[in-house]
């Protein structure tokens, strides 16, 4: 009766087991998809992908004409700022470029180097826009990325994701997705033992 009981007590906890290990590799498996759907496609679009050094040669702010988050835009969705341009020299080719903050700052806007967030107030917009003037314009070398094959003529301060951020992205999934495939792995070694177990 004691030796039933413990048999029944061991399939659940294999069953138990054996569900939980499924489940962490459908879960990766979503984890998986969504950042192929996500993160992937921002990371293989980006022409941006070799970093270099620029030397700062300009940095205006244009109060008087300021810019709206994208071009033919509609009222409601503006959001007038002031315009920051930066202009740099890319040692590269020697050529003088207009320096973007991310991939996403150019495809909202190609005018501006910056574009603030719509939650922030004018006030603390303008504050911002003036603290990031002073330190291009402190710090006259910085490194920035640009396009190997002459695509885009312009250069990116940052990119969105960096190689190192894709490869921290795949990590999780990757750990859930091993452990889930060991437990699977233990549970039918386990089951293995026992039928070799009760044929001996």
């Amino acid at each position: 009766m004691l030796g039933k009981k413990l048999v029944t007590a061991q399939k659940r906890g294999e069953t138990r087991a054996l569900c939980l290990g499924l489940g962490m590799v459908a879960c990766s498996m979503v984890m998986y998809f969504f950042i192929g759907i996500t993160i992937v496609p921002f990371y293989t679009k980006s022409v941006w992908t070799t970093e270099t050094v620029c030397k700062v040669l300009k940095v205006n702010i244009q109060d008087k004409v300021p810019c709206s988050n994208s071009e033919g835009s509609e009222d409601e969705d503006a959001f007038p700022y002031p315009c920051l341009q930066v202009w740099v020299n890319l040692t590269v080719s020697g050529q003088e470029v207009m320096l973007y903050q991310t991939e996403d700052t150019l495809e909202r806007n190609s005018k501006c180097s910056y574009v603030p967030g719509k939650s922030e107030n004018s006030k603390e917009v303008k504050a911002r826009i003036e603290t990031i003037a002073s330190n291009f314009k402190k710090y006259q070398t910085l490194p920035c990325y640009y396009d190997p094959g002459g695509m885009q003529t312009n250069v990116i301060l940052s990119r969105l994701y960096p190689p190192k951020s894709l490869l921290f992205a795949f990590l999780w999934p990757t750990l859930m997705f091993t452990g889930g495939c060991l437990i699977i792995f233990l549970v039918k070694i386990s089951q293995y033992v026992s039928v070799l177990s009760a044929w001996q």
